[in-house]
């Protein structure tokens, strides 16, 4: 019998943080050099944040230390919301780029907390 594993890929959180990182990077780009520096280095940084601590929790050994990368990866989600909000009160990204930013940011609320329970309630130690 052959035990499969889980791979980071699996998660559904990180993939969807992970393409709207690279959304959001490309959205960000087109900015110019003003708003590149000020709003957009902190908003890709912020967005970038949550798919990297997913993947640093992912591979933690213990329980705690997955779901405290986890937490911290959820804090990363609210700083990308409020760079979300400035950068649409600045007249930034696009109605859609702003619509779909947004949705998959209420998304990633969700699979986040998702992952955090399920990694409590199933892991061992």
């Amino acid at each position: 019998m052959h035990k499969k594993y889980l791979r980071l890929e699996d998660i559904s959180a990180y993939r969807i943080a992970f393409d709207l990182s690279n959304y959001v990077w490309n959205v960000v780009i087109k900015w110019n050099y003003f708003r590149r520096d000020t709003i957009g280095k902190q908003y890709v940084d912020a967005v970038d944040s949550i798919s990297a601590n997913i993947a640093e929790g992912f591979g933690r050994y213990s329980k705690s230390d997955k779901i405290r990368f986890y937490r911290i990866s959820f804090s990363s989600l609210f700083e990308a919301i409020s760079w979300t909000e400035k950068s649409k009160r600045r007249n930034l990204p696009t109605g859609d780029e702003y619509s779909y930013i947004k949705e998959r940011l209420d998304i990633l609320s969700k699979e986040i907390n998702s992952l955090i329970r399920f990694t409590y309630l199933k892991l061992i130690k």
